[in-house]
């Protein structure tokens, strides 16, 4: 995954790279264009914008950067783009790229202890993802993932910060902005998707910061929780993990 943009400045040109990152694996720079002296310049400028990029995918205000810019310039950075970097939901917020505090953490079943694991992230701003796995016994584990930030969406766009899969067909989404009386987001959260586990459908639950602007949204808003229940069987777990 492309983390973010940087340039080394020399006295006659600007070389723009991408800092990738992997998992299990050394991160790397990949050279993106190359500005002249008569462009040096601009080099903060595109860094921005290709950092901005990643986070808001706005090719109208990349292009007004580009603009600027020899056109043998803008067809390598498109190029590049294009390339290798798809867009990737949920990876990004206007802050930076979305770091991983808590890879996966394993619980057998959805109790109390899960609850007040989930509360205690929720209650400071992680963004949490989680799905069930079934187990080689037949059992069914639930699997965390701690995120550090909760990514913003946008008033109008779907509630929703993490990727549906291309492969199955989505049943159903609720999110906690539809009534549990009585219970709290986390406890309702948990409790859609027991229900749905129960019935041996795949289950995603996550969170997201559901604005209610739709320009400059990043930050304002509610937080939400979001289950996705598809139509899919339990997928089984990775021995590896």
């Amino acid at each position: 995954m492309i983390n973010s943009f940087i340039a080394h400045t020399s006295p006659g040109r600007s070389r723009v790279f991408a800092l990738r990152k992997e998992p299990r694996d050394y991160d790397r720079l990949e050279a993106v264009t190359t500005l002249g002296g008569d462009d040096l310049r601009h080099t903060d400028q595109l860094v921005g914008s290709l950092n901005n990029y990643l986070a808001d995918r706005d090719d109208t205000a990349l292009q007004v950067v580009l603009d600027y810019l020899p056109k043998a310039v803008q067809m390598a950075t498109k190029q590049y783009l294009k390339e290798k970097c798809p867009p990737q939901m949920g990876a990004f917020t206007s802050f930076g790229p979305i770091k991983i505090v808590r890879h996966a953490v394993y619980f057998r079943r959805i109790d109390d202890e899960l609850e007040d694991y989930l509360e205690g992230a929720y209650s400071i701003g992680l963004g949490i993802r989680m799905s069930n796995e079934r187990r080689s016994d037949g059992g069914v584990d639930w699997v965390v993932q701690l995120r550090d930030d909760e990514v913003s969406v946008p008033a109008s766009a779907q509630p929703r910060s993490w990727e549906l899969p291309a492969e199955v067909e989505l049943l159903e989404t609720w999110t906690s902005e539809e009534p549990h009386p009585g219970l709290g987001p986390v406890r309702a959260a948990l409790g859609v998707a027991a229900s749905a586990s129960a019935e041996g459908s795949w289950v995603r639950v996550h969170t997201l910061l559901h604005s209610d602007l739709d320009v400059d949204y990043e930050g304002n808003g509610t937080s939400e929780f979001v289950v996705d229940v598809f139509d899919a069987s339990i997928p089984k777990q990775n021995p590896e993990d």
